[in-house]
């Protein structure tokens, strides 16, 4: 990524948001500095410079999407976001054949059973390994749905 329109899209968005602030809240809200304040011209930044980034073609790292080739998900490689670790379910959650909910379900893994990441990903969705009935599965759940072994 580029830095220089990073940098101008956010400098701009700083900017907006100040003359925004300074039209539409009261001046005596300006007096002094408070966690108020600093909330408001951080999420006025943040949201402001992100749109402006987008609108230039700039990539933002948590709006952007994989790239889809033929329609099939692009899985990523391992990464820190989808570790080796055994994960707990939190509630009864299906295993997929592919990432996705339209996806066909293999099986229906119960709460509290322990899977292991394969570490593959697409989005939110793990391969991951669990033990079902007496039978090792490897197929596709929502992380959404899985919890460290300590929560």
């Amino acid at each position: 990524m580029d830095l220089l329109p990073t940098v101008a899209a956010y400098a701009a968005g700083l900017a907006a948001t100040l003359a925004v602030a300074g039209y539409l809240t009261p001046a005596r809200w300006w007096r002094r500095p408070t966690l108020r304040n600093l909330g408001l011209v951080a999420l006025g930044t943040w949201g402001i410079g992100a749109l402006l980034l987008q609108g230039v073609g700039g990539a933002v790292p948590a709006v952007a999407a994989p790239a889809l080739a033929a329609g099939a998900p692009a899985v990523q490689a391992p990464a820190a976001a989808a570790p080796s670790a055994p994960f707990r379910v939190h509630r009864p959650l299906n295993l997929r054949l592919a990432a996705g909910t339209g996806a066909e379900r293999q099986a229906l893994i119960p709460a509290g059973t322990l899977v292991a990441p394969t570490g593959r990903r697409v989005g939110d969705w793990w391969q991951v390994r669990a033990e079902i009935d007496g039978r090792m599965l490897t197929g596709w759940a929502s992380s959404l749905w899985l919890r460290r072994q300590s929560e």
